[in-house]
Parts: C-alpha cells; structure tokens; sequence
C-alpha cells in the first residue's frame, strides 16, 4: 500500500485545503490523472497521480486541512508502488501526487553538485538553481523520490540568516455578537507574515516621480482604435508602464537585484513579479524575461496571468522567481502610494492613476494637464537614493516618449 501525502506545492506552504477530490475510494488511477483539487496559500491547484494503481481509501474529506506530509488516502497496485514500497521514504517522499509543473518537469534528472556527488532534480529546479547560484546539494527535494523540484530552490544562495526580531505581544481585540470573526486563510497568513517581515527587516526608502503622462493616454488611445478595427486585444496604460519598467530595470541591474546575505545579487533577466488583487488577497505572478518583450507581448502576457491568478490556477513556476515588482492601483483612483518590498527582491514599483491638474507648461502658462506619480520603495542595503532616481527617470523618459516604447 502506498500513503498519498499532502505535497509542498509552493516555497511558502504548511498546509493544504483539499477543495474537491476527482476520484473516490475504488477508482483506479494512472500516471497523469487529476486526482484533486487543493488550495494553498498561494492559489488552487490540480494534483496528479504519479503512480498506477487503486485508491482504496479517502482519508481527509473535502473542505479539510491538511499539514505538509501528512496522509490524505490510501491507495494499492501497480508496479511503481510496489517498487517504491520495498523503502522507506520519508512521509514527503512517499506522496503519489505531483503538482502540475511543466511536461519536463517530472522527469527525475540527476545533475552534478558543487562536490562531484550526482542530485535528482527536474529540469525546471536545475534551471532555477543555476541562475540564483544555489548549490542543489544543499537543497532537500520534496518531490517523489526525494527529487529536487522547483519550489524546493531557495530565492538566494546560502547565506547566513538574520535572527528575526522577538515576537511582538499579541493584542486582544475585542468584538462582540454584532462584529464577524473570520479565520485567516492560508493567503491571508502568508502575506501578513512576509509583509511583517519585510517591513521590520528591510529598510525601506522612498522616492516619487511626476510623469506628463498626455502623450502616454494619446498613443494609447491611436493603438486601443486601431485594434477595435481590427478587432485585436487592446493596450493598457499598465502594460506601457510594465514594458518601460521592465526595460529601464536592464538599465540600472542595481535596482533588478536582492540582498544575499554577504553578497548582492543583480540578476540577468528581468522577471517581472505584477501584483493583481485576488478574492482573498494578493498574488504576484511572473512575466520572465521581460526586458525581451514586446508591448502586445507583455499585454497578453499579463492579461492571461490575471485571469488565471483569479480563477486560482496558476501555477508554482509562475508566481516564483520574481525579480522587481510592479503594483498599480490607479485604477482604483488612487494618486500615489508607497508599496512594502516583495522580498527577497530590493525593489518595488507602486503606479497612481492619470490625473488631469493645471500644470505650467515651458512657456510658463497655467494649462490643463494630465500626470501620474510613480514611487519607489528600495531596500538601502542594495539600492541607493541615485540608482533610485537614474531608474525612475529612465521610466518617465520611456513613458514620455511612449513611441520609443513600440520598438
């Protein structure tokens, strides 16, 4: 018999809710087949048998909780399980169930170490492993087998860790019959505790830039008629803003980097984390390589990710791996505002809306305007005032002269 484990399926996951089992105790399974529905702190996510075989029992109900590596059924038969039970994995090891990676990334792949000893790793966790510079021999897999998978892969190379700061004394909050009391789900907790962190350990400076943004809404509004003709996807002015940030961030690698302990690490590519408001919270997935991107690119590109970031069915890779964060919220008629460091990247991009004002234009005439603020929050141990401001300038450039944009 084989036990069915819950799976580690994002860096930040304790605990999975299973949403909706796909088969029932009787039901033959093979490799490949959706088997269930969980939720984890980051989105809702489909499992997949990795074994032939018979599931003889469901022991967690939908709608429980389950902690990472503890049983959720029971199932028999097939010739990878009795292989696999002739050892004694560990309760991670054993699970018959893998997260909906990538085609390759099932594949157990053994790759070299830093010592000459061979690792199991997927492709995807060997590929994310050379670009952060993480030894995989450091690294305990989590995926069947004891394999390396790519959630597995720490955000930076080993460094020494910080001791974090004595717990603060909880504050009782009273409330009544008349108030609602409800529990923390598992976005909610990961975001209240890596926001926490990141505002007590990282510190954070701020800097703000006014953009003539009217050439900005002029072309877009050319663009947006030109595709109604054509009946193509129209432009945003956040995908304007994500292409220029993207671009200006190739420029200044001080502000595309993360702090590393004893070293700082500036990243080759550009992978632009887009903050996008979901049910319960907030999700970052990753546009890779952006700097590479076209402005149609990056519009389909984030148009496909938010749709998906809120029907909860992305996936780890694509909300891990970030580089610099974008979050706008000029579409709720916000100006300006200073967004909290998405660690362990250095830096933040927080977009206000356009906003029409009387503004003096070059020969000192009071005249109708249209402008939008840009703020940078920046980690001081990797950033400083004038990188800040080269990168920020870089950006207003990019945006008013929005054509240069198209090319």
């Amino acid at each position: 018999m084989t036990q069915i484990t819950m799976p580690k399926l994002s860096d930040t996951m304790l605990e999975g809710t299973l949403i909706k089992w796909h088969k029932k105790a009787g039901d033959k399974v093979s490799v490949g087949d959706v088997i269930a529905d969980v939720e984890t702190d980051k989105a809702t996510m489909e499992m997949e048998a990795f074994d032939d075989g018979l599931i003889t029992e469901i022991l967690i109900p939908e709608g429980g909780v389950v902690k990472v590596g503890e049983p959720i059924a029971n199932m028999e038969g097939g010739k990878k399980s009795a292989t696999k039970s002739t050892a004694a994995p560990s309760a991670q090891a054993a699970s018959a169930m893998t997260p909906v990676i990538s085609p390759t990334a099932s594949k157990i792949n053994p790759v070299a170490s830093s010592d000459g000893s061979r690792v199991k790793a997927s492709p995807l966790a060997k590929k994310i492993a050379l670009e952060r510079g993480v030894d995989l021999s450091a690294v305990k897999g989590t995926g069947p087998g004891g394999r390396i998978v790519a959630v597995d892969v720490p955000a930076t190379a080993s460094a020494p860790q910080r001791a974090l700061s004595p717990a603060a004394p909880r504050i009782e909050v009273p409330f009544s019959d008349n108030d609602t009391k409800t529990p923390l789900s598992g976005m909610r907790r990961t975001i209240a505790e890596r926001l926490l962190a990141s505002k007590t350990q990282i510190p954070h400076f701020y800097l703000s830039m006014e953009i003539d943004a009217a050439p900005l809404a002029k072309l877009r509004k050319e663009l947006n008629t030109a595709a109604e003709a054509d009946a193509a996807p129209k432009v945003t002015v956040n995908d304007f803003i994500l292409l220029a940030a993207a671009r200006a961030a190739k420029q200044h690698p001080r502000v595309n980097a993360a702090f590393a302990g004893d070293s700082i690490v500036e990243y080759g590519s550009v992978n632009l984390s887009v903050a996008i408001a979901v049910e319960d919270g907030l999700i970052t997935p990753v546009i890779r390589d952006a700097q590479k991107l076209s402005l149609r690119e990056i519009s389909a590109a984030v148009k496909d990710l938010a749709v998906r970031a809120r029907s909860k069915k992305i996936k780890p890779e694509e909300y891990q791996g970030g580089t610099l964060t974008i979050s706008n919220l000029g579409a709720y008629g916000v100006e300006s505002f200073y967004a909290i460091i998405n660690p362990p990247q250095a830096a933040i991009l927080a977009v206000g809306a356009i906003v029409k004002k009387p503004v003096v234009n070059a020969q000192d005439q009071i005249v109708a305007g249209q402008r939008m603020t840009i703020s940078l929050s920046g980690d001081h141990r990797v950033v400083d005032g004038a990188a800040g401001a080269e990168f920020l300038a870089t950006i207003r450039k990019s945006l008013e002269s929005p054509t240069t944009l198209l090319f």
